[in-house]
């Protein structure tokens, strides 16, 4: 399966954060994750590449990933997912913090996901991974059979994500990154949703909150 997929991905918004392309090599299917802003650019940057968009993913429902999601999905009549749990920060333009760092925004996801579900998108089987502690809806998605893990905002290269915003908790985050460490195989290769990408056999070394 993994020779099938294609990734490609822009750094796009104000925070720098990874907009990836999840693309179905054989039928040009392709699922967004985490569309971070300029919702032209990436609808142009589809259509050059025919990439045929049929989901948008989001993490979580800070403003530095979603500003994009909206008119994506009024362009091309795609669903919106996002883990149920996160629907008090996605309407809610201070708990996303869209209201002090960009344009004031608010979305409703069409699916809301549920920890553990899995959901088929452009030929592939994805795992929902309940992970919070950066936000309490914040969700990882695992490409079991192509070794891959969308992070977001919960695993960094050599790090993890803050949990001084809305509903954020440190011991949460502690516990979530280390199930992720111990529960996926070490090669698994993690894109996470700023900075540079990484795999679970390094974090498991590297992370700081790695246990010994």
């Amino acid at each position: 399966m993994r020779d099938n997929l294609e990734l490609s991905y822009r750094v796009l918004g104000s925070i720098g954060t990874n907009v990836y392309f999840v693309i179905n090599k054989t039928t040009r299917e392709t699922i967004i994750i985490d569309p971070a802003d300029e919702a032209d650019y990436l609808l142009e940057q589809a259509k050059l590449r025919d990439y045929r968009i049929c989901a948008v993913l989001l993490t979580h429902g800070h403003f530095d990933h979603i500003m994009a999601a909206d008119a994506i999905r009024k362009a091309t009549g795609v669903k919106i997912y996002a883990y149920k749990d996160e629907e008090k920060i996605l309407t809610d333009k201070y708990r996303n913090r869209s209201a002090n760092w960009a344009t004031p925004t608010t979305l409703n996801a069409d699916e809301w996901l549920s920890d553990g579900q899995e959901i088929e998108l452009a030929g592939f089987h994805i795992r929902v991974i309940h992970t919070p502690g950066h936000t309490c809806g914040s969700c990882c998605y695992y490409m079991y059979e192509e070794g891959v893990l969308f992070s977001g905002d919960t695993l960094f290269k050599d790090s993890y994500g803050r949990t001084d915003l809305p509903t954020g908790s440190e011991d949460e985050i502690i516990a979530s990154v280390q199930m992720l460490l111990t529960r996926l195989p070490e090669e698994t290769d993690v894109f996470p949703g700023h900075m540079d990408r990484t795999t679970i056999g390094y974090e498991r070394r590297y992370n700081p909150l790695s246990m010994p």
